[in-house]
């Protein structure tokens, strides 16, 4: 199966990981000589419930006996998107009552930048060096790392850049700005969190010159941080949220969501501001209901503050520099990028799938499923700790 997966399918890298994958449940995914991996990645955030959660699969075959497919979004009114929307309002604070379902998190960027210039008048775009967003046009002209788009200019005009957690940057955002864009807790860069109340003085800037806020929370959001979403961990509401990876339960969607007046401006002068054939799709959106209630049903969001609690007290090595994140976005810093890649390559030998980050060489990703048990933790933990013992030994 790799020789026609590299023969074929399209690759990101010309060196991927080529597991062949035959199934997945619970917290292991197993390949196609029945070898079992514990999966400590989640599809990089996107799996919060790990994989073929009881409660999302029946969301999606009982949609399935129903309808699939049968307009283009926004024209009928189909039960699943209807009940998402509503029962996300309801947990948001009230400024962020009306969301737009998309198909993917970059494509949720596209709308929210679109949205920021529809409301203020304005075209000034600020995002954060080392920033990741997405990778179409519009959200890679707000990606921070130079190396990566270089290659693809002239990308969108009017885009500037500040140092996240750089107070003096802020004064960068002005009466000619539409809006920031940032990720609430960097992902790419390291996950490094916001210090000194960074976000709470971004909020304060924008209200001065009227500019959006846009928080993009593509991966903290979902559970992971040990609330719903991460900007509820530091006293601040955004005008634009922006939401993907975890909200499905493994299947592929995106939104953003933001007051009912700001949104409606993408409804009229232009119509049809952002359109999108297979956003709100009933299947997807069956698996994001579901995704939610279980997430906001049961205790994960505050067993994911004792799992990192778990995490911290397990990985102690002399090869961890230290660990970041919160909740279970974390990430082990290793001494320097070979180690982290022998580590990442070496755990899964041995039955423990660990990735990168996408800016941060020294960084092991551990970002595991919510549901993940104290048992697996630790054998996860266990297998990192040997290999490290294996490559600080030699």
């Amino acid at each position: 199966m790799n020789t026609d997966f590299i023969k074929y399918q399209a690759q990101t890298s010309p060196y991927p990981l080529g597991m062949e994958v035959s199934h997945a449940i619970g917290s292991y995914i197993y390949d196609t000589n029945n070898k079992k991996y514990l999966d400590f990645v989640a599809g990089v955030s996107a799996c919060p419930l790990g994989h073929q959660h009881p409660r999302v699969n029946e969301a999606i075959k009982d949609q399935l006996d129903k309808y699939s497919h049968v307009m283009v979004y926004g024209e009928y009114s189909q039960s699943p998107a209807v009940e998402y929307c509503k029962l996300l309002a309801s947990l948001l604070p009230s400024s962020l009552d009306k969301t737009y379902l998309v198909n993917s998190g970059t494509e949720a960027i596209e709308g929210a930048l679109k949205l920021a210039r529809r409301t203020t008048g304005r075209s000034q775009l600020i995002s954060c060096y080392n920033a990741y967003h997405g990778n179409t046009m519009g959200s890679m002209s707000v990606m921070g790392f130079e190396e990566r788009k270089q290659v693809f200019r002239p990308l969108i005009p009017d885009v500037d850049f500040i140092t996240f957690n750089n107070e003096a940057d802020l004064q960068k955002i002005t009466n000619k700005t539409a809006g920031i864009i940032l990720e609430t807790i960097q992902g790419g860069a390291g996950f490094i969190q916001p210090h000194n109340d960074f976000l709470k003085k971004v909020r304060q800037r924008c209200d001065e010159v009227g500019a959006m806020m846009i928080l993009d929370e593509i991966q903290p959001g979902f559970g992971r941080t040990g609330k719903l979403f991460g900007f509820q961990n530091y006293d601040v509401v955004p005008d634009i949220l922006v939401i993907g990876k975890g909200m499905g339960g493994g299947m592929p969607v995106g939104a953003f969501t933001a007051s009912a007046e700001r949104m409606d401006l993408l409804s009229e002068n232009p119509k049809l501001g952002h359109i999108t054939t297979f956003g709100g799709h009933p299947v997807i959106a069956s698996a994001c209901l579901a995704t939610l209630k279980e997430i906001t049903e049961t205790n994960l969001m505050a067993e994911a503050l004792e799992k990192e609690k778990l995490y911290r007290s397990l990985l102690v090595h002399p090869l961890i520099e230290e660990v970041r994140g919160k909740g279970l976005m974390l990430a082990a810093m290793t001494k320097n990028a070979d180690i982290t890649n022998e580590v990442i390559l070496k755990c899964q030998d041995k039955g423990l799938i660990l990735f990168w980050l996408l800016f941060e060489g020294t960084a092991i990703r551990i970002t595991p499923p919510l549901t993940i048990s104290n048992e697996e933790i630790k054998e996860g933990c266990a297998i990192i700790l040997e290999v490290m013992d294996e490559i600080f030994n030699r």
